[in-house]
């Protein structure tokens, strides 16, 4: 009698999850050592072809918006699939793959470092400088704050895109790999390029804003959460936190930078909002958290969380994505076992 052959190593569920963990690290610590790429950032030529293509089929209407969402958004998924059907059931390669997108995507260490120069030049009275780079935290108009406000404007900046930058990328990274890294940072840019209640944009950027509010809900909780979590570490309170999130959360226009802001004001224990002067027009702010404005010595500290916020939730995305690679193992060796 010829002895049966042993079934092939099932792929369909296990291979998807090769190498994501140690990706997502790798690619965490090339941001840590490298910051964004100086030269021909993959974002920055994404937002290029997005524009081209803003300036040819914009129209005032919804259905033009959502039509320019799916081709980009769309676009940068598909490659991200490719990409990784390219890596085939290789986990080295996967995970270099993931390291690199993880990499390009991650704007933490950036991020992290420019609120803490904007609070140096705030430091020594050097509003110029600091008008000069609070573009690079926020889309507010420099010209219309003092140093107060522009302390305001990096530590609410900080607050939130901590969760679009780094929470957010790091939770799409795990969950759906290369597509998911590149599908949300699409998505992310679409909306900071179009998602304003602009004239021009309330219509056509509509679906841009839309999406990314899906994408982010429940990566801003989270963020919230290690917000809420690691306020010891600057002096806070996450008792206050939680507080401040629960109480003043929904006030805010946006249903994921409410949350996310709440908290880190409250455990900063400062008061953020008020008037808001962007180039497209003005917005009043509600409060959020029930300390005093933020002072710049609060901008430090702000830089400090967003730092410790990107690390632990490096580690929690590296340890789901393990998780899972787990999970996938155990099903795909059942499923070998139940073949004839």
């Amino acid at each position: 009698m010829t002895p049966r052959r042993p079934s092939p190593r099932p792929t369909t569920r296990t291979d998807r999850w090769a190498g994501r963990s140690a990706g997502l690290l790798a690619g965490v610590a090339a941001d840590a050592l490298f910051g964004d790429p100086r030269r021909g950032h993959p974002v920055a030529g994404f937002g290029r072809l997005a524009a081209a293509l803003e300036r040819w089929c914009h129209a005032d209407r919804r259905v033009a918006g959502v039509g320019y969402s799916a081709v980009l958004v769309g676009g940068a998924v598909g490659l991200g699939a490719a990409v990784e059907r390219l890596a085939g059931d290789r986990p080295v390669a996967r995970a270099a793959l993931t390291a690199v997108a993880t990499w390009a995507v991650l704007g933490g260490t950036s991020l992290a470092r420019e609120g803490a120069a904007l609070a140096g030049e705030l430091e020594q009275a050097d509003l110029g400088a600091a008008r000069t780079r609070l573009p690079s935290l926020c889309g507010r108009d420099p010209s219309a704050l003092d140093a107060a406000g522009m302390a305001r404007a990096g530590v609410e900046s900080l607050a939130e895109n901590t969760s679009d930058a780094v929470v957010a990328p790091l939770f799409w990274g795990a969950v759906a790999g290369v597509p998911g890294l590149l599908g949300y940072r699409a998505v992310n840019t679409l909306d900071a390029m179009v998602g304003y209640r602009s004239p021009r944009y309330a219509r056509f950027g509509w679906a841009s804003a839309r999406l990314d509010d899906a994408a982010n809900l429940l990566p801003a909780r989270a963020a919230a959460l290690l917000f809420a979590g690691l306020a010891p570490a600057v002096g806070g309170s996450p008792r206050a936190a939680l507080a401040a999130w629960r109480r003043d959360a929904r006030t805010h226009p946006s249903p994921n930078a409410g949350p996310v802001e709440a908290a880190a004001a409250g455990a900063l224990g400062v008061r953020l909002g008020g008037l808001t002067v962007y180039p497209h027009g003005s917005e009043q702010r509600p409060s959020l958290g029930t300390g005093k404005p933020p002072r710049v010595a609060d901008l430090h500290r702000a830089a400090r969380l967003s730092r410790l916020v990107g690390w632990v939730s490096a580690g929690l995305a590296a340890a789901g994505a393990q998780a899972a690679a787990r999970r996938a193992n155990r099903l795909g060796r059942r499923t070998a076992q139940r073949r004839p």
